[in-house]
């Protein structure tokens, strides 16, 4: 399925603190763009969840900008203790930091690791300048992977959920059981150290809507529409859409999306290291913060609100006992969206490098090679998340639209 977007709105480069130069090489891609997509495809081919693979991009992007602003010096460093010898190679320092990241994380993976990296490295000349950017790639993944080292992203902690009260989060059927007991997942996510904010809890939004108000009313009625898995309403494009993006992450696609825009307008090996260590940062970032928000509200997803309606207090909303969503409800509390809060985080980052509107980009996923999505503009992907989750029936339109708040928050903060 195709589906191009033509309303576009240009908006004007965000300036940065450090200047940015734009460089004069033809539209290809480098290594740091090579890398990213390296990375991004090894953490999906090894299973990593949706939260985990932002982590992980987050640490080898910023890894990836460390070694090459360590020799190129264009902007404030991220840890500062990097020094590169005179004379390296930028293109070495990045694709050894990417790859050293990797090949740490993912040492199963050596089998495809090892020969892209040598494919890399052959386009360098051999001598001096390639072995001290390698070296400087070495310090500057060895660095970020110390300091990431006890950031809470493990051990896995779970939430038992308490009494079935209106309002509050229940375990849905898909949810894993830990001693006998159907749990929330992820209880550990909100606690992860961020990347390039102070704290989570610094992101605090307001509660979602009372259960007796007109504005949950109709979030709820929308749902119950357009999300179930026999609805009527729901269009062959939406479904589609849905079905995309149930398998399709915040870093996969704003990652994909980015080499392609950076591409486009000609960025240099500098400022797509930059580019794309903020982005993954934005993206981590925000899905920390959506954690720490969805166990402070505790909401309920639609399948249990819409199952049990008639305990909500609200004579707009009919219950429907045998309500199934059109997609898997994961397994934590609705309140705000994940996936509108990571990639509206990630989108806000790059509507501020890029501008807003005006690009040529095309989205696609291998798990779901049907569809092929068209955009002109960031706000268009980040409409198709919000309607992706709500027509999906895992997700209150409220649930996006905080999610969406969320993220443009944190990215305030990181840049």
């Amino acid at each position: 399925m195709e589906r191009t977007h033509d309303c576009a709105r240009p908006v004007g480069l965000f300036m940065l603190a450090a200047t940015l130069v734009v460089g004069s090489a033809a539209a290809k891609a480098d290594a740091v763009l090579d890398w990213n997509e390296i990375a991004v495809n090894t953490a999906i081919a090894n299973g990593q969840n949706p939260f985990s693979q932002a982590r992980t991009a987050a640490i080898v992007q910023l890894a990836v900008f460390e070694a090459v602003n360590a020799i190129r010096g264009d902007y404030q460093p991220y840890l500062g203790t990097i020094v590169a010898p005179h004379g390296a190679s930028a293109d070495a320092a990045a694709i050894e930091a990417a790859y050293h990241v990797l090949i740490t994380y993912f040492p199963g993976s050596a089998a495809t690791l090892n020969p892209a990296l040598m494919n890399s490295l052959a386009s360098i000349p051999d001598g001096d300048a390639k072995n001290k950017g390698v070296a400087t790639g070495d310090a500057a993944a060895a660095a970020m992977i110390t300091l990431r080292a006890s950031d809470g992203s493990s051990p896995a902690q779970f939430k038992v959920p308490g009494p079935a009260v209106p309002g509050e989060y229940q375990a849905t059927p898909s949810c894993p059981i830990i001693n006998g007991v159907a749990v929330g997942a992820f209880f550990h996510w909100q606690n992860v150290t961020p990347f390039g904010i102070l704290r989570a809890s610094d992101y605090l939004l307001g509660p979602p809507p009372a259960l007796t108000s007109n504005a949950y009313a109709k979030t709820y009625n929308e749902v119950m529409t357009v999300g179930s898995a026999d609805s009527t309403e729901r269009p062959q494009d939406r479904a589609e859409v849905v079905l995309f993006y149930e398998l399709s992450t915040p870093t996969l696609v704003l990652n994909q999306a980015a080499r392609q825009v950076a591409q486009q307008q000609q960025r240099t090996l500098a400022e797509n290291a930059r580019a794309l260590a903020l982005i993954n940062m934005a993206i981590s970032d925000s899905l920390v913060s959506a954690f720490f928000n969805k166990y402070h509200y505790n909401f309920w997803r639609p399948e249990t609100a819409i199952r049990a309606g008639d305990t909500d207090g609200n004579p707009k909303t009919e219950a429907d006992p045998n309500f199934l969503p059109f997609i898997v409800t994961p397994c934590f509390p609705s309140y705000p969206s994940n996936h509108g809060a990571g990639s509206n985080g990630g989108a806000e980052v790059m509507r501020r490098l890029y501008g807003e509107a005006g690009h040529s980009i095309t989205v696609s996923n291998p798990g779901a090679s049907t569809t092929v999505l068209h955009y002109t503009s960031f706000k268009q992907i980040t409409d198709d998340i919000s309607d992706a989750r709500v027509y999906g029936g895992i997700h209150f339109r409220t649930d996006q639209d905080a999610g969406a708040v969320l993220g443009r928050a944190v990215r305030h903060s990181s840049l």
